[in-house]
This record gives C-alpha cells, sequence and structure tokens, in this order.
C-alpha cells in the first residue's frame, strides 16, 4: 500500500503473499478448478450487506475457508479490462483445498453502510463468520489472513472467540488501540503522542466521500455482475506530490489544500490520544483476550514494528500457540526478498523464506486436521541484520538476553557528525548538556526508515545517514569502535533527560550502525511529545530552564554490529513528514499555522543519566 491511489493499495497486499508463479491466473484457469460466485451480498445483523467473492474447489466434500476481509479494491474488473491478479490468491488456495473468501469492509466500494478506518463494527466479523460455516460447501472452519489493513481486524474478531475461527495470520498488522504493553498508538495513529503522517497520504487515496456516487441499497447480485465490468467503484484519485505537500500548514487541511475528499480523517485529526472515540470501533484493546492460534508475520522496516512485537508478547503469554516471522524488509514485502535483498540502500543478504509452507501448514494444522510438524518449528524465525541469516529462538528477545546501557557524554558540542557526542558505558559526572535550535519549518526531514504508505514522501529502508548528520540540529552520539562484535536484538529503550524555552516540543531518536568506511545505516527511530511524558491521559507542559525525564516509546531490532563497527544515536526534534512537525506552542498544533522556534537541551551527568540500553545477545557459553 505505498502509493495514493486505490489500485497500488491493492496490488501492495495482494503481493504480499502471492508467489511469483501465480500473479497472472486468468479466470477461465481458475474455473477449471475452481466455482467463481462474486459480488455475494453477504448480509450482517443490521441489514447493511457486504459485497464479497467466493472460490471454491469443484468438490462434494466440505471444505474449509481462508477468509480475507479487507477495505481495497478486489474487483476483477479495472477500467474495463479483466485483472488477472485478482485470481491469484484464490488460485493458490484452491490448489490446496481450501475456499477463499474475500470481503471488502462496509462502506468500500460495493458495500453498503459507512466506512470509517477505525470504526467499523467489529461484529461484522463475528456475522461474516457465521454465515460462512452455515454454507453447505463449509467444513465449519475459518482462517483469516491478510497484511496490513487486512490483518488489523482479525486480533480483535479473535477476541470474540467465534467456534468457526480456527487460526488467523496476521501479517504487518498495527497493535491496536489503548495501552498495549508500553505503547499508546491509538491504529497507528499515533506515536509517542505524535502523529504519523501515513494516515494523510493513505486517506487520500482511501476515505469514500460523502458526496460520492453510490449504489442503491438491496441492488441485486445480478446487477452487480454486470456493472462491475464498467463501474468498478474505485474514484480516479490525481496523482499527489506528497513530497510537497505534506508540508501545507494547518495540518488539518493537508487533504483539503489538494482538492481531496472529505471524510474520517477530517474528525480523526482532532482526536487527542486519550479521545473515547478510539475505543469505538473494530480494532483490538489489550483487555481483549485472544483465544485462537496466531502465526504473526513482522518486517525490521515496517512502520509499527515495536508495537507488533509487543502485542505478539502479550498474546503469547497468555496462549501457547502463538508463533512469530521478523523478516528483514519494507512493509508487506515478505515475499519480495531475494537472494540478494536491499532495503533501501542496504544489502542484508539472502532473506528469502518460504512462507507458503509455513502459512498453509498453520492452515492445514488447524483447518484440516493435518498432523503435519507446523507445531514442531521454532516458535520466532527472526532475520539477524549484519550477519545476513535467520536465527530462530523460543521466544523474542531470544534467550541469553541482557539489557546494557549506553550513556550520552559529551563535552556540550555534540551538535552534527563533526561534533563532539559519544556514548560510554558511564555516564559523565557534570552535566555539559548539548543544545538545539528546533525550527518548525526547518525541521529534519526523514530519510529512510521504517515507514510506509506515504506516496512519494519517504523511501524507506536504510540510508547512509552522514548527509543528514551535517545539521547542527542533530545530536550524534557515537560509541568507540567494537572490539568484538555482538547481537543487537530485542527492545531498545531510551532514557532523555531534557530541557526546553518552549512550553511543548518533541524530541526523536535513530539508532545507527556505523561502518568502518563511516557509512551510518538506520535501524529504527521513535519520537515524544513532551506534553504526554507523564501519560496520554493529560497534557503537562515545561517550564523553561526546568529538566524533565522522558522515556521514550521502545524501538526494536535485531542487527550485528561486527567487530570494527560502531553504535550511534541521533537525537532532535523532528523527523518530518514521518511524523507531524511539533509547531512548539503548547496549543492543539492540527490547526495552527505559525510555530515557534525552540532551543532544546539534552542533559547527561551522574544527575541526569540519559542512556539508551540495547539487548545484548550472548552466544551460549560466554
Amino acid at each position: 500500500m505505498k502509493a495514493a491511489t486505490s489500485i497500488l493499495l491493492l496490488l501492495f497486499i495482494i503481493l504480499s503473499s502471492v508467489n511469483s508463479e501465480a500473479q497472472n491466473i486468468s479466470l477461465e484457469a481458475l474455473k477449471e478448478i475452481a466455482i467463481v460466485d462474486q459480488k455475494v451480498m453477504m448480509p450482517m445483523r443490521d441489514g447493511v450487506r457486504l459485497a464479497t467473492d467466493i472460490y471454491r474447489p469443484k468438490t462434494d466434500k466440505k471444505v474449509p475457508i481462508i477468509f480475507s476481509r479487507t477495505p481495497y479494491n478486489f474487483n476483477s474488473w479495472r477500467d474495463g479490462e479483466e485483472s488477472t491478479r485478482a485470481y491469484a490468491r484464490a488460485y493458490e488456495a484452491i490448489k490446496k483445498g481450501y475456499a477463499y473468501v474475500v470481503q471488502n469492509e462496509r462502506g468500500r466500494f460495493f458495500s453498503e453502510g459507512e466506512w470509517d478506518i477505525l470504526g467499523t463494527p467489529l461484529t461484522d466479523g463475528y456475522d461474516a463468520f457465521s454465515w460462512m460455516k452455515d454454507q453447505e460447501w463449509s467444513n465449519g472452519k475459518i482462517g483469516t489472513l491478510g497484511c496490513s489493513s487486512t490483518a488489523e481486524w482479525q486480533m480483535a474478531v479473535a477476541a470474540l472467540d467465534h467456534p468457526s475461527h480456527g487460526a488467523m495470520v496476521p501479517q504487518g498488522f498495527g497493535a491496536g488501540v489503548g495501552t498495549v504493553g508500553r505503547f499508546y498508538e491509538q491504529g497507528n495513529w499515533y506515536r509517542g503522542g505524535a502523529e504519523q503522517m501515513l494516515f494523510f497520504a493513505w486517506l487520500y487515496g482511501v476515505q469514500h466521500d460523502p458526496d460520492a456516487p453510490k449504489l442503491a441499497p438491496g441492488i441485486a447480485q445480478e446487477d452487480l455482475l454486470r456493472l462491475q465490468k464498467f463501474y468498478d467503484m474505485a474514484p480516479e484519485y490525481p496523482k499527489v506530490d506528497w513530497e510537497e505537500k505534506l508540508w501545507h500548514l494547518p495540518v488539518q487541511d493537508i487533504i483539503k489544500n489538494v482538492d481531496g475528499p472529505k471524510g474520517i480523517f477530517e474528525e480523526m485529526i482532532t482526536r487527542k490520544p486519550n479521545d473515547p472515540k478510539w475505543f469505538e470501533g473494530g480494532l483490538y484493546h489489550e483487555n481483549m483476550e485472544i483465544d485462537i492460534p496466531g502465526y504473526w508475520f513482522v518486517s525490521w522496516y515496517d512502520v509499527s514494528t515495536a508495537p507488533n512485537l509487543e502485542l505478539y508478547n502479550h498474546v503469547s503469554k497468555a496462549r501457547d500457540d502463538q508463533y512469530l516471522v521478523i523478516a528483514p524488509t519494507l512493509h508487506c514485502r515478505y515475499t519480495r526478498a531475494t537472494e540478494n535483498t536491499i532495503v533501501g540502500e542496504r544489502s542484508v543478504g539472502d532473506a528469502r523464506l518460504d512462507y507458503d509452507e509455513l502459512v498453509y501448514g498453520w492452515f492445514d494444522y488447524w483447518l484440516k486436521g493435518e498432523q503435519n510438524d507446523i507445531l514442531s518449528k521454532p516458535k520466532v524465525h527472526y532475520y539477524l541484520m549484519g550477519k545476513n541469516e535467520w536465527k530462530t529462538s523460543d521466544v523474542f528477545p531470544p534467550k541469553g538476553t541482557e539489557s546494557k546501557s549506553f550513556y550520552l557524554s559529551s563535552n556540550g558540542k555534540a551538535n552534527s557528525l563533526y561534533g563532539d557526542g559519544m556514548l560510554t558505558t558511564k555516564p559523565p559526572k557534570t552535566d555539559t548538556p548539548d543544545q538545539f535550535v528546533y525550527d518548525p519549518l526547518n525541521p529534519v526531514v526523514s530519510y529512510g526508515g521504517n515507514v510506509c504508505c506515504t506516496g512519494n514522501a519517504i523511501q524507506g529502508g536504510a540510508f547512509d545517514q552522514r548527509q543528514m548528520e551535517t545539521r547542527n540540529d542533530i545530536l550524534v552520539y557515537t560509541s568507540q569502535p567494537l572490539a568484538e562484535g555482538v547481537e543487537v536484538s530485542g527492545f531498545i529503550e531510551t532514557t532523555l533527560y531534557v530541557s526546553s524555552d518552549a512550553k511543548d516540543t518533541d524530541f526523536t531518536i535513530k539508532l545507527i550502525d556505523v561502518y568502518p568506511d563511516g557509512t551510518a545505516y538506520n535501524l529504527d527511530e521513535t519520537i515524544q511529545r513532551a506534553r504526554y511524558r507523564e501519560g496520554y491521559d493529560k497534557e503537562v507542559f515545561m517550564k523553561d530552564g526546568e529538566v524533565y525525564k522522558i522515556e521514550m516509546s521502545p524501538m526494536s531490532t535485531s542487527n550485528y554490529f561486527e567487530k570494527g563497527h560502531q553504535i550511534r544515536i541521533e537525537i532532535s526534534s523532528s523527523n518530518f513528514p514521518r511524523f507531524v512537525r511539533n509547531l512548539n506552542t503548547g496549543g492543539n498544533n492540527y490547526d495552527e499555522s505559525e510555530g515557534v522556534v525552540a532551543k532544546n537541551s539534552i542533559h547527561h551527568s551522574t544527575e541526569f543519566p540519559s542512556s539508551i540500553k540495547l539487548p545484548i545477545v550472548r552466544e551460549k557459553g560466554e
């Protein structure tokens, strides 16, 4: 779901788990092995009908179902031409003895009702399960599959414990709403209380304008089958140069400024992190108990990696039948790994994995009752970048992981790559703070990173950060060259002691692997809005001259820092347009066009031990 248009968004989802040999399947080839029933209008309990395509094997035997519910356009006709890619995943499922059912969320394309990205009724999933289990061709066992927005509904519906929901495979998912461990993201909308701008570009190409034409309620299936060939309900959004347009202020008018569709964005941008409306929709809350076997797929360069891992650990504490894969790829690009996988500019080696074996092995066991070896496989497959190899563990972080603190130190001149910032094993005795000026109209621009869905504004992945580190508003702290290699796998925790002359500002951090030749590859990044340092249920503003402790939301990675490499962090107050700029006024921010320049300081001493804690994996025998 990289670009702004609905068609490209769909291709990301389809390609995320379809192998290259099955990407061009014609309807005729599919009909040789399948019964095709498109535009079935499945009724929900409130009378709203959801558009559903059903593909099932030609057999008299009852079969299990792989179910994908999505906001994206899966219509098999586009601009008057049949889309052969739309049949690929169905073909693969049917060859393996499954019915494949794909359904649009309410309010999307041919589905009736009104759409809200975080407000789709939780009961829709439950009602769909009940309808499918009662079909004469169904064996009553249903598995859910999908990436990104096609994954995020799975956890909440799993908590409803429908008797037919046999297994789930969420990929590139979010962590839900409310508190999930150490995160409070509200469906990926926030990170550390700062809005993630992916939704600005994404919603431009997804939300339907309330004034757009709609089909009449109750329209017959035969009419939908005719209409879908020349009217696929997909708006033709003009392309937007998001690299330019995300700079617009106030941010609440960004979509309006490009003459985009009206919709849920206009209301969501006004919500604060603790707004009760976040909890009204169909996303997972931490107090929900998941009682469904899950195979979870995460990427190191995805937008919500650390929250994903936090959610996996939360669920796996209660159930033993939870498995995890962490790949070194971008959002939903697991199957695009090659013999030489390049993520941004960095080669991470041969990162391929047999995803079909894992996914269908999982479904075969739970939906067909086949006694295969899927449960005997390691609980966690994670990719160790730097060594460029798959590793396995029973848990993540892996056993034998120890936390090691590195303290920020300098003589007060850590500004830029050419400053004197250091990472040391002990904090300096006296405080010589590093100060930088943060101007919201000249923010640090996002360069690579753990992102998705921002159109042309950001290219995700690992990039050499040295060109960014020439800025004086970036503080750079680097360790000595390592005397021996070290594996860092797990959550990275950061404690900063800060001060500012502004009422409110943000603090950002990046973790970086520095090669002997100076190349500096980013691993992960995060942000914290100062007003929420004491919790997201209140706003506490800063006073000039006072020092405050800030706990950053954890980062995560698995990276082998080779002998001679250096560990580096960057600290600043912006990472734009990954995150919305803080205008430093202490106001609403979303409705403001004027900013305040802030003088921000990072303190480091025995009294103010600013530090980063790295999860070091000890080799066996150490």
